[in-house]
């Protein structure tokens, strides 16, 4: 497995001696001679471990690491402290700092290749779940902004508070044609009233009798279900001093009196829509993010998942000089379940699939339901020894244990398997599943349950 290796060190002839042993091994070694020169490579480019010395004039090794986990962007990046530091409170303010391992000077060679490959596998398979999370979030985004387009601002709940009912009847006849309005006169019960309700929009007359608006409007916040409910408040020209501070505190809009009503007729659709919005954003980022990425069916990602990150993956993989391979399985003879047995028997047949699928293969794997009864498994840093093993054990374990569907008799099931490998820059997405297809296409022709590699 390649890797890019940074070595931190003052001293030129430490730096030479663990660059000339990484280099042997095929690493990519960058090289700083101070904490901030290494900070400043480390958000500049993709490293996959630091070996740091603890000793540097101006910033040590400590507050170097420190700094590294407090950044979001380089807190996953693995740091070795190499330090010819033996007491325990030394290794106690290091894990303290940060660091994931420790070496001791004069550091002895089986022991740093053996920390620095532990430690680099631990970072691919972390980059690995955070594309995968990156890749997620980015589609749920998308869907969530479209979904802006088409949310309606009609019959939304509203509550007035005023003390003066005459005006907030009024209010209320504008509004309710629309929307379904209930009016509060007794701003002191505003808690009770908001607690436990729908409400998406409030109106607060800043002409309370006896009362501070402002702190009606603190208070409907500090209810749970109405913490983030839009306020609009109600002014008279006076009111303008408040009304800034109001903003200030997060109240979400005013309208002047004498209040026209097709101005609060916009501005309150405006406001339940952003509502709406932030209830969909909040609720369902995460919701989304699952829906939009994986198949209800089987709860693999999906094939809308695997495009988007293949794509990434592939272009890491080619831009870092990393193996990667890809495989397509196709259950054999899956029409015929379907036609025989119904299509209940069908989708068991597939979760089971999808079950035995993601037990034999590797945590940094990507399983995706590629459509109907075809399979994908994308796998980081795999060349053809190890993709030929993993591919094996998902046969077998599909075609050892005949599928329990609810049916008198279990249901013998086999899969065909074609597996393309990453070759050259030339690859893209397109060539590398056309290849894994042609693949698994030979499979199939020749007698099914079989893997078969690209003979590209």
């Amino acid at each position: 497995m390649t890797a890019r290796v940074l070595i931190v060190d003052d001293i030129p002839t430490n730096v030479r001696l663990l660059e000339a042993r990484l280099a042997a091994e095929y690493y990519e070694v960058l090289t700083a001679t101070s904490g901030p020169q290494a900070l400043d490579i480390c958000r500049e480019q993709d490293v996959d471990i630091v070996l740091l010395d603890v000793m540097m004039p101006d910033m040590d090794g400590f507050e170097v690491c420190r700094r590294l986990k407090a950044d979001l962007r380089t807190h996953h990046v693995p740091v070795l402290m190499i330090t010819a530091l033996d007491q325990p409170s030394d290794r106690v303010e290091g894990l303290n700092a940060g660091a994931d391992d420790f070496l001791t000077k004069p550091v002895d060679d089986t022991q740093l290749m053996a920390r620095v490959k532990s430690l680099i596998r631990l970072k691919s398979l972390t980059d690995e779940l955070r594309a995968r999370a990156l890749t997620g979030q980015q589609i749920a985004i998308e869907d969530a902004l479209r979904a802006m387009d088409s949310i309606s601002a009609s019959a939304g709940s509203i509550l007035i508070v005023d003390t003066d009912r005459r005006h907030a009847e009024r209010l209320q006849s504008y509004l309710e044609p629309e929307h379904r309005v209930d009016i509060l006169t007794a701003p002191a019960d505003a808690v009770f009233q908001v607690t436990g309700a729908d409400y998406e929009l409030a109106l607060v007359s800043m002409a309370l009798d006896g009362f501070d608006p402002l702190r009606v409007c603190s208070q409907i916040r500090t209810v749970d279900n109405s913490r983030n409910l839009p306020i609009i408040l109600l002014a008279d020209e006076a009111d303008k001093p408040r009304v800034v501070r109001a903003l200030d505190l997060g109240i979400n809009d005013f309208i002047s009196r004498p209040v026209e009503r097709n101005e609060l007729m916009a501005r309150v659709r405006t406001q339940i829509r952003r509502h709406r919005y932030g209830l969909e954003l909040r609720q369902s980022v995460s919701d989304t993010m699952a829906m939009a990425v994986t198949d209800e069916l089987t709860g693999l990602y999906n094939r809308r998942y695997f495009d988007r990150h293949l794509g990434i993956m592939l272009g890491k993989a080619q831009e870092q000089g990393r193996d990667m391979a890809l495989m397509i399985l196709d259950i054999d003879h899956f029409k015929a379940v379907n036609d025989n047995h119904g299509h209940d028997a069908g989708d068991a047949v597939l979760r089971e699939f999808a079950a035995r699928l993601r037990r034999n293969i590797r945590g940094v794997d990507l399983a995706c339901r590629f459509g109907g009864e075809e399979f994908v498994v994308l796998m980081p840093d795999t060349d053809a020894a190890q993709a030929e093993t993993v591919a094996e054990r998902v046969r077998q374990a599909i075609a050892e244990r005949p599928f329990e569907v609810g049916l008198p008799r279990p249901l013998t099931v086999t899969v065909s398997v074609g597996v393309a490998l990453n070759e050259s820059l030339s690859d893209t997405p397109e060539t590398m599943v056309k290849r894994a297809d042609v693949a698994l296409y030979r499979a199939k022709r020749s007698g099914r349950n079989r893997v078969i590699f690209d003979a590209a």
